[in-house]
C-alpha cells in the first residue's frame, strides 16, 4: 500500500527519494509527495497520480536537500488528491510521512482544533505532525515529541518525521507498519520497504514493534519509548536490482508469470532429493513438531486464501488431517476453538498484511503447537515472528495481481501436505510417486506457458464483455476462485468463481448467452460430473471456454473455446491448471487498456486493516 522513503546525506536527496517512490510504485497507490529541509527551511512537492507526475514538478521548482521524506499515498482517510496527499505539516515547522491508520484521530483533531491548530487536509496522518509540532513548542527534541505523540496514538502506523529545529536528522517510529533502517557510507536511509533503497544500500535494520529510530548521515539509532538504546541485527538483503527489471517483457505482470517455472524450481530447490523431502525444511526441529500435528489451521488473505484452500484438500486426502482455512480479517474477530495439537499456519505473500499477521499475534493466546509462515520475503515481519519457515523462494513481484506468489505457494504448501501425508499415513510407493510429481512441477509449468498465443486469440472474445463465471469441481474449486479474481483484478470485468456443482443453486440465472463460463477441467474422478454442469450451461445459451486435460474426452461441438492442458498429475493439477487462466486475465487486460500492473483502488501489500 503507501510507501514511506527518507534519506539523510551530504548530498541532494531528492533523486533518491523519488527514485525510491519508484520502486514502491508496484504497491499500489493514488498520490505522492515529498518534503526536503532547504538551507533549514522546509519545503513540499505534492502531487495526485503517479510519480512521474511528481517527478516533472520537482524539475520545474529547483528544490534540493540534504534531508528529506516522501511518500505514496493509497487513501484511507480523505479523497485522492493533492490536498491530502502526505507529506503533511504544522506550521512549517514539521512534516511528516505515516503508513498506516489512527484510529482515534477524531477525538485528537477536537483536541488540536480547541488548542488552535487548523487542519488542511481530511486524512487521519495530519495529528501526527500537529501532536509533534505541540510537543516541540514545549521544549521536546524532535525524538522525544515524537515518542509523545505516537503515545497519544490509537491504531497501527509506520512513520518519519523530519523538523527545522533539528536539520539533518529524521525520526522514525513503528507499529502495526513496516518500517527499515538502511545503512549506507556518510548517508542513511528509512522506508516502509527495502525494495525502495536497493538502488542505494543492501544493509538494513529492520525495527520491531514499538521501535523509533532516528537517523543523520551519520548513523543510525534505534531506541525505545523510554529512549533507552536497542539493539538491531544489521542484515543483508537478497534482493536483486536485476530482477526488479521488466526486462523485455510489456508488463511486470507478464514477465512475473513467464518467471514462475524457475521461481517453483528455487522453491523447491534443496529440499527434494532421492524421492523425499529432506528433514527440517520447515525449520530446526520442525520434524518432531509435525509428527505431533492432529489438525492444521490456516488463515490468509486475498490469493494466499485460495492456496490455503488448495492445501486444505491436500492435507485433508494425503494425511488425513482435519484442517481449516479462515480469511484472516474473520478470524481476528471470532472466538477460535482450537483442537489440541493444532497448527497454526499463516499465508502471506509480503509478510506485512496487516490482517494476517494480527491474526498470527492473536493465535499465540489459542495454544496452538506451533506457528509456521509460508512467505516470499525472508525480513518481513511475519517471518520475523513465526516459530517455523517455509521462504516461497519467488523472488521481487512488483505486479499488484499475485502469479508467481500464488503458484510456488502452492509447491510450498505441497512439501507439507506431502511430509503429513509421510509421518500419518501415505504409503512408502505412493508417497515416492507423488514427490516425483511435484519435481517436475516447473517443467509442466513452461508447457503451459506454451499456451500463450492460443489463449490471447482467446482473450479478444472477452473484450466487451462485463461478467465472468468460472466453475470447478474438488481442489480445482479454488482454482476457479482464484481465475476469478485474477480476471477482475486487472480486467474490471466482474467475475466470480463457484464449486461446479452449486452451478443450479442459484448462479445458473446469471447465464445466458453473452456469459462467458470458464471452467477447469482435469482428467479426475469429478470430471463425468463436471460434463453435466457444461450440460447446464450449454442449455441455457452460456458461453463455454473449456480449459481440459489433453487425454480428456470432450466433444468441442457447442463449446467454445477448448485449451488442451496437461496431461499432469492431479496434486499438480491445481497450479498446472492456474496458468492458463492467468495468461487469460492478462490478455484480457491488454486488450481492454487498463493498467495491468498497478490495477485501480488495489494495493499489493495491505498493511492496514
Amino acid at each position: 500500500m503507501c510507501g514511506i522513503v527518507g534519506a539523510a546525506a551530504q548530498r541532494d536527496v531528492v533523486p533518491l527519494l523519488v527514485a525510491g517512490l519508484k520502486a514502491l510504485e508496484y504497491r499500489g497507490y493514488d498520490s505522492a509527495g515529498l518534503a526536503v529541509l532547504d538551507r533549514d527551511a522546509l519545503v513540499r512537492l505534492r502531487t495526485q497520480g503517479k510519480v512521474r507526475e511528481l517527478e516533472a514538478r520537482h524539475r520545474d521548482s529547483a528544490i534540493a536537500g540534504c534531508t528529506g521524506i516522501a511518500h505514496t499515498r493509497w487513501a484511507t482517510h480523505g479523497r485522492p488528491n493533492e490536498r491530502n496527499a502526505h507529506p503533511h505539516m504544522s506550521h512549517g515547522k514539521v512534516a511528516v510521512v505515516h503508513n498506516g491508520i489512527i484510529e482515534n484521530h477524531l477525538k485528537l483533531r477536537s483536541e488540536l482544533e480547541r488548542l488552535g491548530y487548523r487542519f488542511e487536509s481530511d486524512t487521519d496522518t495530519e495529528v501526527i505532525a500537529h501532536l509533534v509540532h505541540h510537543a516541540l513548542a514545549n521544549g521536546a527534541s524532535l525524538r522525544r515529541a515524537v515518542i509523545e505523540a505516537t503515545a497519544r496514538l490509537r491504531g497501527s502506523y509506520a512513520i518519519a518525521v523530519v523538523g527545522t529545529a533539528t536539520p539533518g536528522h529524521i525520526v522514525g517510529a513503528r507499529r502495526g507498519s513496516p518500517l527499515v533502517a538502511g545503512v549506507g557510507d556518510g548517508e542513511h536511509f528509512l522506508s516502509s520497504d527495502v525494495h525502495a533503497l536497493i538502488g542505494v544500500t543492501n544493509r538494513f535494520v529492520h525495527l520491531e514493534e514499538g521501535d523509533f529510530v532516528e537517523i543523520d548521515s551519520g548513523s543510525v539509532q534505534v531506541f525505545d519509548a523510554d529512549e533507552r538504546p536497542l539493539a538491531r541485527d544489521l542484515r543483508e538483503s537478497g534482493v536483486s536490482g536485476e530482477r526488479l527489471d521488466r526486462g523485455g517483457y510489456r508488463h511486470y505482470t507478464q514477465k512475473e508469470i513467464f518467471e514462475q517455472p524457475r521461481a517453483i524450481a528455487e522453491t523447491l530447490e534443496g529440499r527434494l532429493a532421492d524421492g523425499r523431502i529432506l528433514p527440517n525444511v520447515f525449520g530446526v526441529e520442525s520434524d518432531a513438531m509435525l509428527r505431533g500435528v492432529r489438525h492444521v489451521h490456516i488463515v490468509a488473505c486475498g490469493t494466499s486464501f485460495h492456496a490455503g484452500l488448495v492445501a486444505r484438500y491436500w492435507i485433508e486426502a494425503l494425511a488425513g488431517l482435519p484442517c481449516s482455512v479462515e480469511v484472516a480479517s474473520e478470524y481476528r474477530y471470532r472466538q477460535a476453538a482450537v483442537p489440541p495439537g493444532t497448527l497454526f499456519l499463516a499465508i502471506s505473500q509480503s509478510g506485512e498484511t496487516a490482517d494476517t499477521l494480527a491474526a498470527l499475534r492473536d493465535g499465540r493466546r489459542h495454544g496452538y503447537t506451533a506457528s509456521l509462515a509460508l512467505c516470499n520475503v525472508p525480513e518481513s515481519s511475519l517471518v520475523r515472528e513465526s516459530e517455523l519457515v517455509l521462504m516461497t523462494r519467488a523472488g521481487p513481484e512488483i505486479g499488484v495481481a499475485s502469479t508467481k506468489a500464488f503458484t510456488t505457494q502452492l509447491a510450498a504448501l505441497a512439501l507439507l501436505a506431502l511430509e503429513l501425508g509421510r509421518i500419518n499415513r501415505l504409503d512408502v510407493f505412493r508417497y515416492h510417486r507423488l514427490v516425483a510429481q511435484l519435481a517436475g512441477l516447473p517443467q509442466v509449468i513452461a508447457q503451459m506457458l506454451s499456451l500463450d498465443a492460443q489463449i490471447a486469440q482467446i482473450a479478444e472474445r472477452f473484450v466487451d464483455k462485463r461478467h465472468a463465471v468460472f466453475l470447478g469441481r474438488g481442489v480445482q474449486y479454488p482454482v476457479a476462485l482464484e481465475g476469478a479474481l485474477k480476471l477482475k483484478e486487472i480486467s474490471y470485468i466482474h467475475a466470480e468463481g463457484y464449486p461446479a456443482g452449486e452451478l443450479k443453486h442459484g448462479p445458473l440465472a446469471l447465464v445466458d448467452h453473452d456469459m462467458p463460463v470458464i471452467v477447469v477441467a482435469p482428467e479426475n474422478q469429478l470430471l463425468e460430473k463436471l460434463k453435466s454442469n457444461m450440460e447446464e450451461v450449454r442449455a441455457r445459451g452460456g458461453q463455454l471456454f473449456v480449459f481440459a486435460a489433453g487425454d480428456s474426452d470432450f466433444d468441442p461441438e457447442g463449446i467454445d473455446a477448448l485449451v488442451r492442458v496437461g496431461p499432469v498429475g492431479n496434486l499438480i493439477a491445481p497450479a498446472a491448471f492456474t496458468v492458463p487462466l492467468q495468461l487469460l486475465a492478462y490478455h484480457v487486460a491488454v486488450c481492454r487498456g487498463t493498467d495491468v500492473d498497478q490495477p485501480r483502488n488495489l494495493a499489493k501489500s495491505v498493511t492496514v486493516e
